[in-house]
């Protein structure tokens, strides 16, 4: 079993412009999914921790990509 998973390989190979979409529609979901359980409409509450922990994964990728850019 692979350390890094599929989804975090995939969100490498995508460039910063990308990542940044990735990141305004990650947090889009995060807002709905937070509706959702407000009007107690959400059956799958794992779905609010998934979806935060994919804004960090993003988060992450782009910080690096920042220091790997301010380090040349």
């Amino acid at each position: 079993m692979s350390s890094v998973s599929q989804e975090t390989r995939a969100l490498r190979e995508q460039s910063e412009t990308e990542l940044k979409a990735e990141l305004e529609q990650a947090h889009q979901a995060l807002f709905n999914l937070r509706f959702q359980t407000s009007t107690r409409q959400l059956a799958d509450n794992s779905q609010i921790a998934k979806t935060r922990k994919r804004i960090a994964r993003i988060k992450t990728l782009l910080a690096q990509g920042q220091a790997v850019q301010s380090g040349k």
